[in-house]
């Protein structure tokens, strides 16, 4: 059941982010043809409706990618997602440097002050409702409970340690979304724009700072190219762990498998591009669908997920299994850990879990 509770919140998570994606992938064209050169806030704000409130072109961009999704899951792991994986994780990384040196060169002051923005806590803006939208993202972005990390790990040889690759992942990790923010808020700031402004930073906001400063054309264009090339290598690691479950279980061929699971991702996914559009009235909990899916695997679904495992690997697991598979060579260190996810991460979670849903309800 945990594992089904993995699979089935990629495909919801999958099922939303493919529309946001297709949006990303339709103004890579918008901004490589200059379309944002002088836009303004108005102007910015009438391109995107255009966009979402169309459900037609939506849907064709949600298909596009989708099918460029499947087909490299479909190639198998060696010819399809090792070969994509070694292709756009290098890039993805050079394209971000190249945006982040960018908006140093371009922004002056304004880079300090983003440096600024992301360094400088302010813990009296902290509430439960925020932390749990954070763990939510760390689970996200970290791929955990969701079945997309366990099933990479199963392809790793058997004397890669566990231990060395959940550190470098996460420091990794942290790096990327570090610099992500080195790159969009010097831009932001220095369009005097609102840091805070959610997915409508990305389309709405971005293109008018890449609209009003020298070489936003090609730099904009650059931006959509990074994001959808984040949004691909994701979708890939979200729609594996299904297909690898139904090929090694019900004998069913990869390509039937992707095109099962593809299908079924897209089909709950109407939900997401009608949500912006014809099905904006249709509401529960006083959500859309897009927001319902993205509240519920981000801040439920995912949390809950990772919670399980804990509980799983530290209490259901010989202790055996979890020393030979962890090879951790200093028994401290794995007592260490033992009483961490036997005891600490289990605690912390519910605690915020359950704080964050009282903020989150006005509970």
């Amino acid at each position: 059941y945990l594992g089904w509770s993995g699979i089935v919140a990629g495909i919801f998570i999958l099922s939303y982010y493919s529309v946001i994606a297709g949006q990303a992938m339709a103004y890579i064209f918008r901004a490589f043809s200059g379309v944002f050169e002088g836009v303004t806030p108005d102007g910015a704000h009438s391109i995107y409706a255009a966009l979402s409130g169309d459900p037609e072109r939506l849907l064709a961009w949600h298909t596009i990618f989708m099918l460029i999704t499947m087909t490299v899951v479909a190639r198998g792991v060696q010819h399809g997602l090792e070969k994509s994986v070694r292709f756009l994780m290098p890039a993805l990384f050079v394209l971000l440097l190249l945006l982040v040196g960018y908006a140093a060169a371009s922004t002056g002051e304004h880079f300090a002050e983003a440096v600024r923005f992301l360094f400088t806590p302010d813990f009296s803006k902290l509430t439960g409702e925020g932390v749990l939208i954070a763990m939510g993202h760390a689970f996200f972005t970290l791929s955990l409970g969701m079945g997309a990390i366990m099933v990479y790990g199963s392809y790793l040889s058997q004397g890669t340690s566990i231990t060395k690759v959940s550190i470098t992942i996460s420091m990794a990790d942290t790096l990327v979304a570090l610099l992500a923010g080195l790159a969009i808020f010097p831009l932001v700031f220095a369009n005097g724009m609102e840091p805070g402004a959610g997915p409508g930073l990305i389309f709405e906001t971005m293109p008018i700072a890449f609209g009003h400063i020298a070489g936003g054309q090609f730099f904009g264009g650059l931006f959509f190219v990074l994001l959808v090339f984040a949004a691909w290598s994701s979708a890939i690691s979200l729609i594996e762990p299904a297909a690898a479950w139904l090929v090694e279980n019900k004998n069913i061929s990869r390509r039937r498998a992707c095109v099962l699971i593809g299908g079924t991702v897209w089909t709950i996914g109407l939900l997401t591009v009608f949500s912006f559009n014809i099905g904006q009235t249709w509401t529960l909990f006083g959500k859309t669908a897009f927001d319902l899916l993205d509240f519920l695997t981000a801040n439920i679904m995912l949390p809950l997920g990772g919670l399980f495992i804990a509980i799983f690997a530290g209490w259901f697991m010989k202790q055996s299994s979890t020393m030979e598979e962890l090879a951790i060579q200093q028994p401290i260190f794995y007592h260490g850990w033992r009483i961490l996810i036997r005891f600490i991460t289990p605690t912390a979670i519910v605690i915020v879990f359950l704080k964050g849903l009282m903020d989150a309800f006005g509970l």
